[in-house]
Parts: structure tokens; sequence; C-alpha cells
């Protein structure tokens, strides 16, 4: 297994115990984007990372993202298949009533990752990547 997809099984391994508090795997300079939905958009560096993603969570209880499969797609590209669950906090509608299948491409060098690009549409992530399912 390559040292990239050691390093994702490792994030995933965090999120999927719904624990979403660290960053140590990503670069200070990181680029995080959203590719689609409510929240489509990007920042550069960890604090607007962070602040990205506890803006997204705040609106959830009890986040987590069940991998489903990793696919090493080499030059440092790993994409990362995964389904969503979680309850809104103010509906209690669980994610699980609605689309919860995304991807998540992390670009990783030097063993950080160094831009992120979260897909909430698993088809857009095979699209945009030239990929088949």
């Amino acid at each position: 297994m390559s040292e990239n997809l050691e390093l994702v099984r490792s994030i995933y391994a965090d999120w999927e115990r719904g624990d979403w508090g660290s960053a140590e795997w990503a670069d200070t300079d990181v680029e995080f984007v959203a590719a689609d939905g409510p929240w489509a958009g990007g920042v550069v560096g960890k604090p607007a990372m962070a602040g990205l993603w506890r803006q997204y969570l705040e609106a959830w209880e009890n986040v987590r993202a069940r991998p489903d499969d990793f696919r090493d797609l080499g030059g440092g590209r790993v994409l990362a298949l995964h389904t969503w669950s979680a309850r809104g906090k103010v509906s209690g509608l669980t994610v699980e009533q609605i689309e919860a299948r995304s991807a998540v491409l992390f670009q990783v060098v030097a063993g950080k990752v160094s831009k992120l690009v979260a897909y909430q549409d698993r088809a857009r992530a095979f699209a945009d990547l030239g990929l088949e399912e």
C-alpha cells in the first residue's frame, strides 16, 4: 500500500469515528475546494479550511464518513469514496434520507495533503477525473 493511500486511510479512520478535530495531515497552505453542493467554493490554508468545515459541521450532529473505497490514482492523488451519516441538529433529518454517497480527491505532496476537493456528487467526481464508477 502506498504511503499516500495510508495517509488518506488514517484521515478516514478519524472521520469514521466522528473525529473532525485534527488537520495534522494537511499542509499549512492546503487548498480546500467544495466542488459542488451548497458550500461550493474554495479556501486556502488550514485556518480557512477548518472554518469552512466547522461551518458545515455546526448544522449536524454525529457526523461520520464511512469509507467505501480508496483509489490510488498515481501522482500523489487518492480518490476516497464514502457514505455520510449524520443527523440535522434542528430538523432531526438523517443524511441517509437524502443522497449521502460522496467523494474526496486528495493531492498528497511530501506526506501532507496539499489539496482536497470534496464532491457531494460522486458522478461529478468521476466525470471530472475521467474515471468510471
